[in-house]
């Protein structure tokens, strides 16, 4: 057994953040990301939402301190979904990593294939739309 570990970090995960570097990226997707056609390495987090993901994790993965880390997908030009998520991922973000720099933003097809490239995936059961981020990993 370990200590102050978030129970919802589950030990392939903790295996996976571990195993990162410097400038290794991972995405925590909603429910409805095409997880498994476009990454091998997935963790599966059924029942857990995208912003209890993001709080554990953040607790243990320290954010890259020299460049922008985190991103958002973008919401496709016409669709009208209101993402009140983000505003959530921001409060998580600010209050529990000081490297946190703020949001950049991935189309969405230029996310999908930003993902193929990620060192892991964790698929959650996320129900927003448009919920997916992805962080760069940083030195401690």
């Amino acid at each position: 057994m370990l200590k102050n570990i978030p129970s919802i970090i589950s030990p392939e995960l903790l295996k996976i953040i571990d195993e990162m570097g410097h400038g290794d990226e991972i995405i925590i997707a909603d429910g409805n990301f095409p997880c498994a056609s476009l990454n091998e390495r997935v963790v599966r987090l059924d029942g857990h939402g995208c912003p209890e993901v993001l709080e554990a994790l953040l607790r243990l993965f320290p954010l890259d301190p020299y460049q922008q880390n985190a991103f958002l997908m973008e919401v496709m030009p016409g669709d009208s979904v209101a993402t009140p998520i983000w505003d959530t991922y921001r409060g998580i973000a600010q209050s529990g990593e000081g490297n946190f720099k703020g949001f950049g933003f991935i189309e969405r097809f230029a996310f999908y294939e930003r993902t193929k490239k990620a060192y892991a995936v964790i698929a959650t059961s996320e129900k927003a739309l448009y919920a997916n981020i992805l962080l760069k990993k940083g030195v401690i």
